[in-house]
């Protein structure tokens, strides 16, 4: 039977078709949906393409060193110099006074301890202020937490763009995660620039107030806080009243966030500024060569910067130990600015320091932006600004200004007419020195020179000037200087005899000497210094304290050349041809090379390339410098514990014979009592030394010591020239050395040079080189005809006897007769030394 209802699959389907996802997708509010959401996805792709993709990666920040200076401190341990392209001292958040932390967040974020790293109303003004001033050339504002500034100066850069400030907040929510407030306020205070090349606040205290920063006024520390938004912009000297205007909106910002009363307000509100002006930072102008050398030395060891390793010289915060005795260091210059003085009395003035452009009353800047200046006596260095009646105006790098008259610059100008008063052009840097209540023109010498001090027992220099004044000629003429050593290579070359068979008493003779040099250079001949005449056979030792050339190369010829110049490359003195010349100085070396072979002679024969630094440290102590360092143990103790002395580690080896270089020390001693450095004789030391005067004269040499500290000199213009015939090594170069002498050897021991095992002192007549006997040398009279001399075992004269030497060997009268024994001799003086 025929059912009375329809089938269902007769009733018509009006429903789209493809099912339930078919019938959905076909709502207009889920095609929305989906087009918002792929909208979305793609911004999403965006934002991680264009900003996230390549965000660093903030962890970096738990383990981030900020470049840090290297400090250099001198052999007593007190700081003398400090390498930094940004001056930054690091400090940790608790060593930060709490009040100076509420100036920065009064001024930079002072909801920061309450926001998860972005201020978003103050990012949306920002983003607001962007779009309007977009196309206008115009800055906006920026809008960034300290957070944000530390992801941006840490981790980003400063890019100018809506994409850097997306970068910007990101970071600053994962920095959030990652480090507490403190740590992030750490890294913010050591890290900001602050001007003046001072990169962190603890830098820029010192910079514009010359203060720790506990010892900060309230006024003092609002002012650092301004710096943040541009230092140039608040510049003290270029923009006080705007500088005034900012740091005291920086107070009220303070007391109206209740971080200080009304009345510490009112009273930093009525505050001067206080800064100083700008000038060179602590301990920079402490050292000049030594320490100019010292950066030398480390950037060629460690590098320059951060991209050179974790130890470069300006960021890697690198503690430097040198071997620099400031008060040696302080006598040394002392003596050879002296002598250059002296030398330039009565020679004229010698020009401006240097010129530079002036506009009116802006004299200042350009005055500071050369950095020069004077530290001989009390000369300062000043610019001329205009010329009034009677004298020049005349301004100082602390901002004042004097008159320099026209009396107090009557000094003819050296190779032109006229006087220094009518050749000085506003824009002169000049040097000046007070003369009442007004300035005197003074002349820098344009001769110069180099002074090295070295100990010979570690090879370690303690003091060094290469010239004038480092801020005014920075070419180092101790290190850098290429000169003829004159006559101070001689003892070098009587070394090399001595190595090979002669001895002190050898007869040479001081007579004419000529070589053949080939058809080309046809016949050489020598001649003795001032073209004095041969004085016939002497001894070696009368051959060196009377500095004789022609019996110079007469046993450097004897002996060998190639000898010779393979002692003097040995000695580090350099590496020359085997020519005949060089025994009397022609080939070029330093100051400090000769200083360093000296040394080597005065240590037994031992030494090695002269040092500077003792070690080097990096920012958490570690010394990375020498390789294989070790402490000395025990060296500081207290008192003696009963066990063998300790020593530190010697890093020298033996360069030449020890009995040899004892030998040389001992004839060069009679340089001092008898020879060419008769000047130094009353110093009443034991002491040695060799002059040295090159043709011209174009260079005078003095080159001796101690066993305590050799040190050496030259004088000469750069370009070499005549320094004029009365100038010689005996009467201008060991003055100097003996001002400097007199003052550093005061208070120290009077100390011998002591002779190695093997020596033989024997007494010989001084003129013959014979042996003596029946007489002792005397220390009263330096020229006394017999004298002790040094042999090597088997090389000292024979004694042949006598029936009449003898003396009576019994009786009343034989204690009384017999004559003093050699081994008396000894026994007094303690020992062979």
């Amino acid at each position: 039977m025929a059912s009375a209802f329809p089938s269902t699959s007769d009733i018509p389907d009006d429903r789209p078709p493809g099912g339930r996802l078919a019938r959905l997708w076909g709502r207009w509010w889920v095609k929305l949906l989906a087009g918002l959401a792929v909208i979305a996805a793609a911004g999403v792709f965006l934002l991680w393409l264009l900003v996230i993709r390549d965000l660093p990666s903030v962890d970096q920040l738990r383990t981030y060193e900020p470049p840090l200076p290297t400090n250099v401190r001198g052999a007593d341990g007190v700081p003398i110099q400090s390498y930094a392209r940004e001056r930054r001292v690091e400090l940790s958040y608790a060593e930060y006074p709490p009040m100076l932390v509420r100036a920065f967040l009064a001024a930079e974020d002072r909801t920061f301890f309450e926001h998860h790293g972005v201020d978003y109303p103050g990012l949306a003004g920002a983003v607001l202020d962007y779009a309007q001033k977009l196309g206008t050339g115009r800055r906006a504002k920026g809008g960034s937490t300290i957070t944000q500034q530390v992801a941006k100066n840490l981790l980003i850069g400063n890019e100018y763009s809506p994409t850097r400030k997306l970068r910007e907040a990101i970071l600053a929510w994962k920095i959030e995660d990652t480090l507490t407030k403190p740590q992030i306020l750490e890294l913010y205070l050591n890290q900001i620039a602050l001007g003046r090349n001072a990169f962190g606040v603890e830098a820029a205290s010192h910079a514009y107030f010359d203060k720790e920063l506990a010892d900060l006024s309230l006024g003092q520390m609002a002012y650092l806080a301004i710096l943040p938004k541009g230092p140039s912009n608040y510049d003290p000297v270029r923009h006080p009243e705007r500088a005034l205007e900012r740091r005291n909106y920086v107070l009220r910002e303070m007391r109206r966030n209740g971080f200080i009363t009304q009345a510490q307000f009112a009273e930093a509100n009525a505050e001067p500024l206080g800064t100083i002006l700008r000038r060179t930072p602590k301990f920079e102008s402490q050292g000049g060569y030594f320490v100019e050398e010292v950066r030398r030395l480390l950037i060629d060891r460690f590098g320059e910067s951060a991209k050179d390793g974790p130890y470069s010289v300006y960021s890697g915060g690198l503690w430097v130990r040198s071997s620099l005795d400031t008060r040696l260091q302080d006598l040394a210059q002392e003596a050879l600015r002296d002598g250059l003085m002296r030398f330039e009395s009565g020679r004229g003035w010698s020009g401006p320091l240097r010129h530079v452009d002036v506009e009116g009353d802006n004299w200042l800047q350009p005055l500071l932006n050369t950095n020069i200046g004077l530290d001989y006596k009390d000369w300062r260095a000043g610019i001329a600004i205009a010329r009034e009646d009677g004298g020049w105006s005349i301004g100082f790098s602390d901002g004042t200004t004097g008159t320099l008259p026209r009396w107090a610059a009557q000094m003819p100008v050296r190779g032109g007419g006229g006087n220094a008063f009518g050749a000085i052009k506003a824009g002169d840097i000049l040097a000046v020195a007070p003369s009442g209540d007004d300035w005197a023109i003074r002349s820098v010498p344009r001769v110069s020179g180099g002074f090295v001090v070295e100990e010979p027992g570690t090879g370690r220099v303690l003091a060094m000037q290469g010239g004038f004044d480092a801020r005014l000629q920075a070419f180092n003429r101790a290190t850098q200087a290429m000169r003829q050593p004159g006559s101070t290579i001689k003892p070098i070359v009587y070394s090399a005899a001595l190595e090979n068979g002669m001895t002190p008493a050898s007869i040479i003779v001081d007579g004419p000497f000529c070589v053949y040099q080939g058809a080309r250079l046809g016949q050489k001949c020598f001649r003795n210094f001032g073209n004095m005449r041969g004085a016939g056979p002497h001894t070696m030792r009368w051959g060196i304290e009377q500095s004789r050339n022609l019996m110079t190369v007469r046993a450097a010829a004897q002996t060998g050349m190639p000898r010779i110049v393979s002692l003097m490359k040995r000695m580090g003195i350099g590496d020359y041809s085997p020519y005949l010349s060089f025994a009397l100085g022609a080939g070029e070396t330093t100051v400090q090379r000769m200083v360093n072979a000296f040394s080597i002679l005065a240590n037994q024969g031992r030494g090695g390339p002269p040092s500077l630094i003792d070690f080097v440290q990096d920012r958490r102590g570690k010394v990375i410098f020498p390789d294989n360092w070790r402490p000395c143990d025990g060296c500081n103790a207290p008192d003696w514990n009963g066990r063998t002395m300790p020593r530190p580690a010697v890093r020298q080896k033996q360069v030449i014979d020890p009995l040899t270089a004892y030998q040389m020390v001992h004839i060069t001693e009679g340089v001092i009592q008898r020879g060419t450095a008769t000047v130094l004789r009353d110093l009443d030391r034991p002491m040695f030394g060799k002059t040295g005067t090159t043709t011209g004269p174009t260079d005078v040499w003095f080159i001796g010591g101690t066993p305590q500290f050799v040190g050496g000199l030259y004088i000469g213009y750069d370009t070499p020239r005549n320094l004029g015939g009365a100038v010689q090594g005996g009467t201008f170069a060991a003055p100097i050395f003996k001002q400097f002498a007199t003052n550093a050897y005061d208070g120290l021991e009077k100390l011998p040079f002591r002779a190695p095992a093997g020596i033989r002192m024997v007494r010989i007549d001084r003129g013959s080189g014979k042996p003596v006997f029946g007489t002792f040398p005397t220390d009263t009279d330096p020229k006394a005809a017999v004298i002790w001399e040094a042999f090597k075992p088997e090389t000292e004269p024979r004694r042949r006897a006598r029936r009449t030497d003898a003396a009576p060997t019994v009786g009343p009268t034989a204690a009384a007769t017999q004559a003093p024994r050699d081994s008396d001799f000894l026994q007094r003086e303690g020992g062979i030394y």
